[in-house]
């Protein structure tokens, strides 16, 4: 079980700014996959705490995620499974949760009452530019594909700084851009 903390900055793009931005940026021309799991209660307790709950499946590992608010940026709790864990999870009997049933136990929430409710894939690429990672991603869900730029930082003020000049940069709306998650539950509660 490893914590972090993640300050991160998000902007929805057109395909077109999508290719702009990997045409212009020295992004490797291969993607890595990758493939988020997703779970909530019938209540929808998580969204109701401001957190998500997924496993990624990369490069053959799976790695069980809590993202909770935190003062500065979001409070990440990984938890590394096996690939029989992860198949328990998808199959409704979660394994190896340990801190993280904790954590999920102390907002009146239990691992038995989550259920999967589906998978977003991602295509990206990443890249060291300046003191910041840039991260483009082309994302597919629920017969739907949108394409999004990250940008994590080591601090609000670089992360600010580095998105609004990327942004002016490329002649880039600024757009709001709810978590993958969240694009998620949207598309499917349509």
């Amino acid at each position: 079980m490893t914590q972090e903390i993640e300050i991160e900055y998000k902007n929805m793009l057109t395909k077109s700014e999508f290719d702009r931005l990997l045409a212009s940026l020295p992004f490797p021309e291969e993607a890595h996959t990758q493939t988020n799991y997703y779970f909530e209660t019938p209540d929808f307790s998580l969204k109701e705490h401001g957190c998500a709950l997924r496993i990624r499946e990369k490069d053959g590992s799976f790695t069980l995620t809590l993202k909770e608010p935190h003062s500065t940026g979001l409070l990440e709790t990984h938890n590394e499974l096996t690939r029989q864990q992860a198949d328990s999870w998808l199959n409704g009997k979660p394994a190896n949760a340990n801190k993280t049933a904790d954590q999920l136990a102390d907002k009146g929430i239990h691992t038995d009452d989550l259920l999967y409710h589906g998978s977003l894939t991602t295509h990206r690429r990443e890249l060291t530019y300046g003191d910041v990672l840039l991260v483009l991603d082309d994302n597919t869900y629920l017969g739907k594909t949108d394409y999004e730029l990250e940008l994590e930082a080591p601090s609000e003020k670089t992360g600010q700084t580095a998105m609004q000049q990327l942004l002016d940069e490329f002649q880039i709306e600024q757009r709001e851009t709810p978590n993958k998650i969240h694009r998620f539950f949207a598309a499917k509660l349509r």
